[in-house]
C-alpha cells in the first residue's frame, strides 16, 4: 500500500507520544512506517514541514465552531479547547509552538476568532495582537505544565527559596489544579481585552 501524507502525520504523532519530540527523528518514523527515509521526504521536504503538518493536527479541534455566546465566553472556549488539543500529545505545546503554518485547522481556527473579536469591535490589527498574547499564553502554560508532568514534583524546587511571600507563593502556585492556574490567567487576558475594547468604544 502506498504511503500517504496523513499516514506520515499519523505515524509521527504516534512516536510522539511514545518517545517525545527530542526522540523524533525522519529516520526513526521511517523505520516505524517501514519505509526507507527517503520516502518520507515525498510528502514532507524536511522535519520542520513534518513538524507544522503535527502541529495543524494536533489544533484539529479549533476548527469547530464555538458555541453561541459573547465574544468573551467564545474566546474563553476557544482558550481551554486550545490547551486541551496541546495537552492531548506528550510535547503538543513544543509541536505547535512557532510553527506558523497555514495549514487548513490553524487557518479556520484563526479566521473564527478574528472573526469574532472584529464583530466585537476590535480594528484588525488589535484582534490580531489580541490572539497572539491570547495564544502565548496557552501555549507557554502548556509548555510547563508538560514539563512539570515530565519531570516530577516541582514543589520541592522551593526549598532553597528564603521564607517569604515568594516561597509562598511557589509553592502553592505549584501544587494548586492546572487547570485552576490556566482558567485565571485566561480571566486576566479576557480583563484587559474587555477594558480595551471599551476604551475604543465611543
Amino acid at each position: 500500500m502506498q504511503l500517504r501524507r496523513a499516514d506520515v502525520v499519523a505515524g509521527a504523532l504516534i512516536l510522539l507520544d511514545a518517545e517525545g519530540l527530542d526522540a523524533l527523528t525522519m529516520r526513526k518514523l521511517a523505520a516505524q512506517l517501514g519505509v526507507q527515509a527517503g520516502g518520507l521526504y515525498w510528502h514532507f521536504k524536511n522535519k520542520s514541514a513534518l513538524l507544522g503538518a503535527m502541529a495543524d493536527e494536533i489544533v484539529a479541534p479549533l476548527a469547530a465552531e464555538p458555541a453561541p455566546g459573547s465574544w468573551d465566553a467564545q474566546l474563553t472556549e476557544f482558550g481551554h479547547r486550545y490547551r486541551q488539543a496541546l495537552l492531548s500529545h506528550r510535547d503538543g505545546a513544543r509541536v505547535v509552538a512557532g510553527t506558523y503554518v497555514t495549514e487548513p485547522n490553524t487557518v479556520r481556527g484563526g479566521e473564527m476568532t478574528m472573526r469574532i473579536l472584529i464583530e466585537a469591535g476590535f480594528p484588525v490589527e488589535r484582534a490580531g495582537w489580541a490572539i497572539f498574547a491570547a495564544g502565548y499564553y496557552v501555549l507557554g502554560h502548556c509548555i510547563e505544565e508538560q514539563a512539570q508532568l515530565a519531570e516530577g514534583d516541582w514543589a520541592e524546587r522551593g526549598a532553597g527559596l528564603p521564607d517569604s511571600a515568594l516561597k509562598e507563593a511557589f509553592e502553592t502556585t505549584i501544587r494548586a489544579r492546572p487547570e485552576e492556574r490556566f482558567a485565571y490567567g485566561m480571566e486576566l487576558i479576557l480583563d484587559g481585552m474587555r477594558a480595551r475594547l471599551g476604551e475604543a468604544r465611543p
